[in-house]
């Protein structure tokens, strides 16, 4: 290695060498660590869109079905707070490398599972090895790029953790709909055998460190494991099984509300805590946590919203969908290059309120649609969309960690990366429920406004029912088709209606965001 890239630390009076932070091979360590995020968060939704096919693969029903995402959100939220302590104990080159290896062989068993349960099993294997890559990805950001270059790595991870789940679905569809479902996994292997290869090369081989890896409190990550994994359970499938009405999500919530707060407890305690929550302190971390967590609410809400939406009020299939949230995507591939850019001459409180206020006005302008809405549409809310989301991801990075010490850019990472994971499942969480519900109060409207003596009412039936009777059906079936097409129609006129009631509540949390970061204190100016 070159002299210029190499300097030296000592571990326990060894000399050890370390890369040189902005050489060559830090930036190829960078990008090895940048694509194995990207494929962590690409997989996240990849099979969104194919629920269907691996469903009926693996002869499993929708409710089944749901476990098939959920065990790798489940896994992946547990995985990213034990980053920070193991990354440090076995040293980031073993860790990551070990990651993206049994993340390509979990990817491999995903695409040979044959059933329901050997499934779940290797989908949260995936998310458990590959959901320790992203929080892994923003740290090498932090410590291995000068702060003359770290709004460029944060851009590119601004690029990962916002267009990876834009285009999940897309490419999703793609793939099942030319090759089958399986190829949903088998994408994962030449990527992570790149991954491994610039990480091997990037990164310095050093010592395990032993008294890191025991100096572990058991009982923080036991309460860790169950506080979050129970949660993530209780958010995916609260909606599903009726919420508090089932026994078996009332036990989750209050074994996950019970270890989370031991947790906090315990790392609040400690010396030497698993997670440092102790940054909350920090008045601008606080704030740009809470800005993490309304983005991955409003991201991934989006993303969710969107496709139900086309799938159940215009009957599009996996890659009809995928056509449309593209445009939710590649936007962002024009904007992210002049990011480091605008950061340099604009405050980036400035630049993330811009973005949170696009990404609003994009939530607004669904909030009018009409059961003709459909794909070409939505095209200019999902262009607004796009361009807000760089404005959000890099600024943000930038004003959460400016004031912060090297040692703390682990747990940072850790933090910022679980609360927004948590926001992105609190946002599908209540975006699902707020549809089912507010479709049923507008469709009961519907009926009370429109009784049966209604001449309205009367006249749409009298005139169905004779287009039928012309089309060969007798009186009575003609009558009975006419009631039913009539209650379709007021079905989807209320589903429409609960869709623009919640795209008008996330603009007015988007608001709340704008507010957030103006109220952050300005950067620091070496930092910019």
């Amino acid at each position: 290695m070159p002299a210029s890239q190499v300097g030296v630390a000592t571990l326990d009076g060894a000399m050890i060498q370390q890369v040189e932070p902005g050489s060559r091979r830090a930036w190829i360590a960078v990008f090895g660590g940048l694509i194995g995020a990207f494929m962590a968060i690409l997989d996240i939704q990849i099979t969104n869109a194919s629920m269907k096919e691996i469903q009926g693969g693996l002869g499993a029903t929708l409710e089944e079905g749901s476990w098939i995402a959920t065990a790798y959100l489940v896994a992946e939220m547990i995985a990213i707070p034990l980053s920070g302590w193991l990354s440090k104990g076995l040293d980031i080159r073993r860790y990551m490398l070990w990651n993206s290896a049994i993340f390509i062989l979990a990817s491999l068993l995903c695409s040979i599972a044959w059933n329901l349960e050997s499934m779940i099993a290797f989908r949260a294997m995936q998310g458990f090895f590959g959901g320790a890559l992203i929080p892994m990805a923003f740290r090498l950001i932090l410590e291995y790029l000068p702060d003359s270059k770290r709004a460029v790595g944060m851009a590119l991870f601004g690029l990962t953790a916002t267009f990876a789940p834009s285009i999940g679905p897309t490419l999703g569809g793609w793939l099942t709909e030319q090759f089958s479902w399986h190829y949903l996994f088998y994408i994962n292997v030449p990527p992570g055998l790149v991954v491994m290869s610039m990480l091997a090369y990037g990164l310095v081989k050093k010592p395990i460190n032993w008294p890191e890896l025991k100096n572990v409190d058991v009982s923080s990550i036991i309460t860790m494991a169950l506080g979050m994994g129970c949660l993530e359970v209780v958010l995916e499938e609260g909606n599903r099984k009726d919420w508090f009405g089932s026994e078996f999500i009332r036990n989750l919530a209050i074994v996950a509300a019970v270890n989370i707060a031991l947790f906090v407890y315990l790392q609040l305690k400690s010396k030497a805590p698993l997670v440092n929550l102790r940054l909350l302190a920090n008045r601008d971390f606080s704030i740009s946590t809470i800005a993490y967590f309304l983005l991955g609410l409003a991201l991934f809400s989006s993303i969710y919203m969107v496709p139900l939406y086309l799938s159940q009020i215009q009957d599009y299939n996996s890659l009809e969908i995928g056509e449309v949230l593209m445009w939710l995507g590649f936007p962002q591939l024009l904007i992210l290059p002049f990011m480091p850019m605008l950061m340099q001459r604009f405050d980036n409180r400035y630049l993330a309120a811009f973005g949170f206020f696009m990404f609003g006005v994009s939530y607004y302008m669904n909030s009018h649609m009409t059961a003709d809405f459909a794909g070409p549409q939505l095209i200019a809310s999902m262009v607004v969309r796009a361009i807000g989301q760089p404005f959000i991801m890099v600024p943000i990075g930038m004003l959460a960690t400016a004031r912060l010490q090297k040692h703390e850019n682990a747990s940072a990472s850790t933090v910022l990366n679980v609360v927004r994971n948590l926001g992105g499942a609190v946002g599908i969480a209540m975006v699902s429920t707020l549809i089912d519900n507010l479709g049923r109060v507008h469709l009961a409207q519907m009926k009370e406004t429109l009784p049966a003596v209604s001449p309205l009412a009367n006249d749409y039936l009298s005139s169905t029912a004779a287009m039928l009777q012309t089309a060969g059906s007798n009186s009575v079936t003609a009558t009975q088709q006419a009631s039913a097409l009539l209650a379709q129609t007021m079905q989807q006129q209320a589903m429409v209606q609960a869709y623009n009631d919640v795209f008008s509540i996330m603009a007015g949390l988007l608001v709340v965001a704008v507010i957030a970061v103006l109220s952050i204190r300005k950067p620091i100016p070496q930092q910019v």
